[in-house]
């Protein structure tokens, strides 16, 4: 079994849990994102109280939502990444607030450059969620530090000092995922 297959099985059966109502894997869903969330939908939402609803709310629609959990389709941190985003796109519509909405769809645009797609478009979602499943192809390292600088807003600095890594081994990471989602996305042909 390889690590990321055993990673696999343990966040299923934590998002078996949290669908069980289970408090001590609600507490430790919201341990492990909570803070990447909560970047999230600060960088996104115009004011903190608006973010820290959101938050709660994004929690409340994962519990809700923890049975359809899928290993085999995304892993647990992309899935959470996804419903978040899912979650403060549709408020900012409902709420028309436009101030910093555009920083959500930043981290796809670096990567995805513009095609002249409008930020909330079906074509964008699905180039989203594409480069979404090719971040969770990297390793676990390159993965997580992709995730948290481009999605969470951390700083390198910020990534290290929380996995206890050393600053020059984050920044390799980063520069090789990098590289490698470039020659994934350069791969697939423009429509």
């Amino acid at each position: 079994m390889t690590d990321r297959q055993a990673q696999d099985d343990v966040d299923l059966a934590l998002m078996r849990r949290v669908a069980e109502n289970d408090e001590k894997a609600i507490s430790e869903l919201y341990d492990r994102f909570g803070s990447l969330v909560f970047r999230m939908a600060f960088q996104s939402m115009p004011t903190r109280a608006e973010a820290e609803d959101a938050v709660q709310e994004v929690f409340v629609r994962l519990w809700r939502t923890a049975g359809r959990y899928d290993p085999k389709r995304a892993a647990l941190v992309t899935w959470v990444m996804l419903i978040s985003r899912r979650h403060l796109v549709d408020k900012l519509r409902r709420t028309r607030a436009r101030v910093r909405a555009g920083t959500l769809d930043e981290a796809q645009a670096g990567v995805l450059g513009d095609r002249g797609l409008g930020p909330s478009s079906p074509e964008r979602q699905e180039q989203f969620a594409s480069l979404m499943k090719k971040i969770e192809t990297l390793p676990e390292l390159q993965r997580t530090v992709v995730v948290r600088a481009y999605l969470g807003g951390q700083t390198l600095r910020q990534i290290g000092e929380e996995l206890g890594t050393p600053l020059g081994t984050v920044k390799s990471a980063l520069s090789r995922a990098l590289v490698r989602l470039r020659e994934r996305v350069n791969e697939e042909p423009v429509v």
